[in-house]
């Protein structure tokens, strides 16, 4: 395990880059408990991979849990016993659809959810899968975070950083970083080994158009379908710079982000000045 040191203004992730049993969801949750137990120093969010309980299935039928199933109860225990914020995706049935859904599991058993936007055709998810039609931007020690997941990397307008509405119809040269819509872009992921180069150019680039921190925590191994998954997890800063990366190999890493450096670079480059304002329409 590897660490940075904290400080005030500072939030720290751990991130667990994992080989997946194939849609054996008692396998994975008794290995990843062992894995979030395992670690030895405080640490305020642990980031799981895209579909932990079952790699990346397109058999939601079988494996489909609702909001009060057990890996979500899972996740309830876990996050009040290590005392830290838990988060990845599942397979949710919900209102007779299902969803690739992102739980963010608080210490105190609340949370919130993220439905996959931007559904995976090319492996046939659309089929099995409903779409999601809002992000969801958490709030964690003044920090905010966008959630995400996997296939979403490849749509820049979804992530796309903007001013808060208060701030766009103001002057820009009145406005400040604290009207940024976030600080830290999330993506968790099955992203295969064959396309490792777009998701690692991908993740830089998300990082320096939003003058954000980006972190993409991906899985490792064969899955089911003899898909190899090289991991690359990565931590990006503002400016691009890889701040963490791991290829082939599980591991357990712990990174602690600054504000304040945060900060310095978005005064320092106010390139988000001059950005476009838009809307999406669903």
């Amino acid at each position: 395990m590897q660490h940075k040191t904290s400080s005030v203004s500072s939030l720290k992730f751990t991130i667990i880059q994992t080989a997946l049993f194939w849609e054996d969801k008692g396998a994975n949750l008794e290995a990843l408990a062992k894995k979030i137990m395992a670690i030895d120093e405080p640490t305020e969010i642990i980031v799981l991979p895209e579909m932990f309980t079952t790699g990346f299935s397109m058999q939601p039928a079988l494996f489909a849990e609702t909001m009060e199933g057990p890996t979500v109860q899972w996740m309830r225990r876990l996050a009040e016993t290590k005392k830290s914020i838990i988060t990845g995706s599942v397979i949710i049935e919900e209102n007779g659809n299902y969803y690739n859904r992102l739980i963010w599991m608080l210490p105190n058993g609340q949370l919130g959810y993220y439905d996959k936007r931007h559904l995976f055709a090319f492996a046939g998810e659309h089929e099995f899968y409903s779409e999601g039609n809002k992000r969801l931007i958490a709030s964690v020690k003044g920090w905010k975070i966008n959630l995400q997941i996997c296939f979403d990397l490849r749509f820049p307008v979804w992530a796309r950083q903007q001013l808060a509405t208060s701030n766009k119809e103001s002057n820009t040269e009145n406005t400040n970083v604290a009207g940024l819509e976030y600080d830290v872009l999330l993506y968790v992921a099955n992203w295969p080994e064959k396309r490792n180069h777009a998701w690692k150019t991908l993740l830089t680039a998300r990082a320096i158009e939003n003058q954000c921190y980006t972190i993409g925590v991906n899985r490792v191994g064969l899955d089911g379908k003899n898909m190899m998954h090289s991991g690359d997890s990565m931590v990006v800063g503002p400016l691009g710079e890889v701040l963490y990366h791991c290829a082939y190999e599980e591991d357990i890493f712990h990174i602690t982000l600054q504000k304040e450096e945060l900060v310095k670079t978005r005064e320092q480059f106010p390139f988000w000045k001059n950005a476009d304002f838009f809307n999406i329409e669903l």
